[in-house]
C-alpha cells in the first residue's frame, strides 16, 4: 500500500487584515448605497401628533434641544432590527435629544399601546400612511438623521447601526456645528 502525504495547508494570499478591510469597504458601500435617495441638506418641516396624542414638530424638537443636535430615527412596528434597536435608542434617547417617528405602524393609540408594552419611553411621531418618511426618502427602517440647530442633516444612513456610532455622530454634530 503506498503511503500518501497530507497536502499541506493552504495559505492566504492577503491575511486577515486584507480580510477585514475588504469587509469594512463593502460594508460602507453599502451603506451608502441604501442611503442613496435619503434627503440631505437642510431637514425640511416635519410635523405630526405624537403617540401620546400631543402635536409636536422638529422645529420644537430641535428649539428643545438647546442647540444640541438632534437624532431623528424613523422605526416601524414590524421591523426586526427596529426592535433590536430599541433598547440602543432608549440609551441614546437618556443623553442626547431624539425624536422618532413611526413610520406605517398604526394610529396614535396603536403606536402608543406599542410603546407602553414595549417599555418605550422615547417621544414618536405617528406616520400611518408613510407621507413624512416618503418625504425624507426613507424607503426601508430602519433610516435615521443627525439634524443640527440649524436644521441641517449631518448624518444620515439606513439599517442596523450602533449606539457608539450614533454617540460619535451626535457628538461630531455638536463639537463642529
Amino acid at each position: 500500500m503506498k503511503s500518501v502525504e497530507p497536502a499541506p495547508p493552504s495559505r492566504r494570499r492577503f491575511g486577515l487584515p486584507w480580510e477585514i478591510g475588504a469587509f469594512l469597504l463593502a460594508f460602507v458601500a453599502l451603506q451608502i448605497w441604501q442611503a442613496r435617495e435619503l434627503h440631505s441638506g437642510l431637514m425640511p418641516p416635519v410635523a405630526g401628533q405624537l403617540a401620546d396624542g400631543r402635536p409636536m414638530s422638529l422645529e420644537a424638537a430641535l428649539r428643545d434641544a438647546g442647540g444640541k443636535p438632534l437624532l431623528f430615527y424613523v422605526w416601524s412596528e414590524s421591523c426586526p432590527i427596529c426592535r433590536a434597536e430599541e433598547g440602543t435608542i432608549a440609551a441614546l434617547a437618556e443623553d442626547w435629544p431624539v425624536l422618532t417617528l413611526a413610520l406605517q405602524s398604526g394610529d396614535a393609540e396603536t403606536v402608543a399601546k406599542f410603546m407602553r408594552e414595549r417599555k418605550l419611553a422615547y417621544p414618536a411621531l405617528v406616520d400611518a400612511r408613510g407621507e413624512i418618511a416618503w418625504s425624507l426618502g426613507v424607503r426601508a427602517t430602519p433610516a435615521w438623521f443627525v439634524v443640527d440647530g440649524r436644521r441641517a442633516i449631518r448624518f444620515s444612513g439606513m439599517g442596523y447601526t450602533t449606539g457608539w456610532g450614533l454617540r460619535a455622530r451626535l457628538w461630531w454634530a455638536q463639537a463642529f456645528a
